[in-house]
């Protein structure tokens, strides 16, 4: 069998990395991208993974980047949506500059990625994977602009589907909850400095009620991932593919009932 050649955009870090690497044990050819070269030559270094030192949010680096790809390893089989930004404020804080850097970067980007690359991947009948997030599918305090991204990178790559799914072509996106990643570590940092508490157990106190208890690991998720690239996936197409350890299934007015759970009702309500 042929080895597939498979684009990670945001390859040198988190998840994007853990798919790189779990491409490369599978036997396919890996390009990872960024904006960090330091990373993305160490996962290259253990991968063997071709990088292409890019910032995808600018139209010259989408082309730069696919160009590349094509150029170097001759063909495109899959593409995973991988980079991302986050600005943290409620509607009222947040500015129209992080709204518009957020959009630029989580949902514009994907989207000229796509129209760069789907030539090849047409000509491949290959596969997309867009890397959401559970804030595109439930609301939460102070992710506006975030939520707002990520819920059209779901619609974006559930048009993608529709559009070329008679061409071959399938477009699956997953949404991952809490994962220990460079970006959760730091979002956990202040959650714990806020708390008083270590990174450790900020994780422990924003799982506490996934019904599992715990963060994901990079690998879980790009397990994932690499199924919906795999043949394995042939007839899964249009997906939105929750990884969250259940979160998204807990219905938040019965956790009152739950006896494993308490409430605080000292909290100043708005």
């Amino acid at each position: 069998m042929t080895a597939k050649v498979v684009l990670v955009t945001g390859g040198g870090t988190g998840i994007g990395a853990a798919v790189a690497r779990q491409l490369a044990a599978a036997g396919d050819r890996v390009v990872i991208c960024g904006r960090r070269e330091a990373p993305l030559r160490a996962v290259a270094d253990e991968t063997g993974a071709h990088v292409v030192v890019a910032d995808v949010s600018e139209p010259d680096g989408v082309e730069r980047v696919v160009a590349d790809t094509i150029a170097t390893l001759g063909r495109l089989d899959g593409l995973v949506l991988n980079h991302g930004i986050i600005h943290v404020g409620r509607v009222d804080e947040v500015t129209p500059e992080q709204w518009d850097e957020t959009l630029r970067v989580n949902l514009t980007s994907p989207f000229l990625l796509v129209k760069a690359a789907l030539p090849h991947l047409l000509a491949a009948r290959g596969a997309v994977v867009a890397v959401s997030s559970v804030a595109a599918l439930r609301a939460a305090d102070g992710m506006a602009a975030y939520s707002a991204s990520k819920a059209g990178l779901l619609l974006l790559t559930q048009s993608l589907a529709v559009d070329h799914g008679r061409d071959g072509l399938r477009a699956n996106a997953i949404c991952p909850g809490w994962t220990a990643t460079e970006m959760g570590d730091m979002e956990m940092a202040e959650l714990g400095a806020e708390r008083g508490i270590s990174t450790d157990d900020a994780y422990r106190l924003a799982t506490a009620v996934v019904p599992q208890r715990r963060p994901a690991q990079p690998d879980e998720i790009a397990a994932t991932v690499l199924w919906l690239l795999s043949d394995a996936a042939s007839y899964v197409n249009g997906v939105v593919l929750p990884v969250d350890g259940g979160s998204c299934v807990v219905d938040p007015g019965t956790l009152a009932l739950d006896p494993r759970v308490t409430v605080d009702l000292t909290q100043e309500t708005r």
